[in-house]
């Protein structure tokens, strides 16, 4: 069990940008591995079912992902300063694993994106942590040891990576949105392997 699952929604790019950052970091450290995976959209009324792997991009998560891998990176685009609904649709759904135990004790981090400067990043990364702490992990942020956490002019907050749309383009993250994405998925990553050597 040396992966880190990456679990993301995204809408116009940014936050699947920042995931394939944030995997990027993880690949980095020694001997551990990233697993990308994205959930279906939802809406009010249903008519057909998604299939399991969707026409392009990453496969859709199932509960074995978070399971299968020793830690998580949660990602979402902001909707009103909070996670996007596909995504708490399907944390809303893990109450098995909460009852188990499963995640207890692995390390997670948080990355948003937003079209603003003030779209509500902050609160948005809080919103996503709150499960997981409910899951008994170990959140992971980003200190200010991380210099592009200071020299930003776009997204980067101490509670996780972020990507301002209106400074770049959506999915155009700057220099510092691409570091400190990667720093995240590093330090998730690092802190998934301390913990394993443990065992």
């Amino acid at each position: 069990m040396n992966e880190i699952l990456v679990l993301y929604y995204s809408r116009q790019g940014s936050t699947g940008a920042l995931a394939r950052q944030v995997c990027r970091g993880i690949e980095a450290v020694a001997g551990m591995q990233a697993r990308l995976r994205t959930v279906p959209p939802v809406a009010a009324t249903t008519e057909r079912l998604d299939p399991a792997v969707p026409g392009e991009g990453p496969a859709y998560a199932s509960h074995d992902d978070l399971v299968q891998c020793c830690g998580l990176v949660l990602g979402s685009p902001t909707r009103f300063g909070n996670m996007a609904a596909p995504l708490k649709f399907f944390l809303d759904g893990t109450s098995a694993l909460w009852l188990s135990g499963a995640l207890a004790g692995k390390p997670a981090a948080v990355f948003t994106s937003t079209q603003t400067l003030h779209g509500g990043q902050e609160s948005t990364l809080l919103s996503m942590m709150i499960p997981l702490l409910h899951h008994g992990m170990y959140l992971v942020g980003l200190p200010f040891t991380e210099r592009a956490l200071s020299d930003t002019l776009g997204g980067g907050t101490p509670y996780g990576a972020s990507h301002v749309a209106a400074t770049s383009g959506h999915g155009a993250l700057s220099a510092h949105e691409q570091e400190l994405a990667r720093a995240l998925g590093r330090r998730v990553a690092a802190l998934a392997a301390r913990l394993r050597s443990r065992d």
